[in-house]
């Protein structure tokens, strides 16, 4: 894609963004599009953000569980840009017509207590630049449409990496813990709308170990000499699959002895 091709993709998303009308996909106006371009459109995007007064909180990855990366035919997770007007907190009520199509996803969330930068970093590393982990929950919507109104054709990976990794929201719950206070492989939660179970899952379902997804976060940035800083939020990735959160939805996350996140959406 040319540098203008970018340019304009990103605008496309941005205004979707505002207006709360889905933009057609990236991948049917870019069929030739990669995953480099897929990520140039997301940071020219992530740009106009920060234009209009919004800055960064944090990182989320996504895409790392075995299931969805099949069902995407790829082998590797994603990431996306955590915004200030993202944050939400256990209790919250979101406003009707804030979102989209949004839909909800139970994760670990970590809060980085020093900065760490660069590749190769083992788990102990991680582990001792996390000032604490939490429960929460991750509000994804869609800027692009999930299918192509012509060919049928379904958003594919280059679209969702170009729409910042699907994400549009975080749910932070109100407990903490020291990072290495538990396996984090079998902290999980039980997810459910309006009073029915939706899903369950473990945290070994994000890429055998929560951390790893940190590890696979601070490759990619070592690439362009970014890193995490202390203080920023960073999304492990999801261990359960999305769940549609149309009006009237009220989720109860029970992560057990982990902690607890509620969201309600008008």
């Amino acid at each position: 894609m040319t540098p203008n091709d970018v340019t304009n993709a990103a605008a496309m998303l941005f205004e979707a963004d505002q207006t709360g009308v889905q933009c057609g996909l990236i991948s049917s106006a870019y069929p030739n599009a990669t995953l480099e371009d897929a990520y140039r459109i997301q940071d020219a995007l992530i740009d106009l953000h920060y234009a209009a007064g919004r800055s960064r909180i944090g990182w989320k990855i996504g895409l790392t569980s075995r299931a969805m990366q099949q069902a995407l035919g790829i082998t590797t997770p994603d990431s996306g840009v955590l915004l200030d007007n993202m944050l939400f907190q256990s209790g919250d009520t979101v406003t009707k017509n804030r979102f989209i199509q949004p839909r909800i996803e139970a994760e670990i969330a970590f809060v980085m207590g020093a900065d760490i930068a660069g590749a190769g970093h083992s788990r102990a590393d991680v582990i001792a630049a996390t000032d604490h982990v939490a429960p929460c929950l991750e509000i994804l919507d869609t800027r692009i449409l999930r299918a192509d109104p012509v060919t049928g054709n379904a958003r594919i990976i280059t679209d969702t990496i170009s729409d910042n990794a699907a994400n549009a929201g975080i749910v932070m719950g109100d407990t903490t813990h020291a990072p290495n206070a538990c396996d984090l492989r079998w902290a999980g939660a039980i997810v459910s709308r309006n009073g029915v179970v939706e899903e369950t899952g473990l945290g070994a379902g994000v890429l055998n170990d929560p951390v790893t997804g940190i590890i696979w976060l601070l490759d990619r940035l070592a690439q362009f000499g970014k890193g995490l800083e202390a203080g920023e939020i960073v999304l492990s990735g999801s261990f359960i699959r999305p769940i549609e959160a149309p009006c009237n939805s009220v989720f109860a996350a029970d992560f057990g002895a982990f902690g607890r996140v509620d969201l309600t959406f008008e």
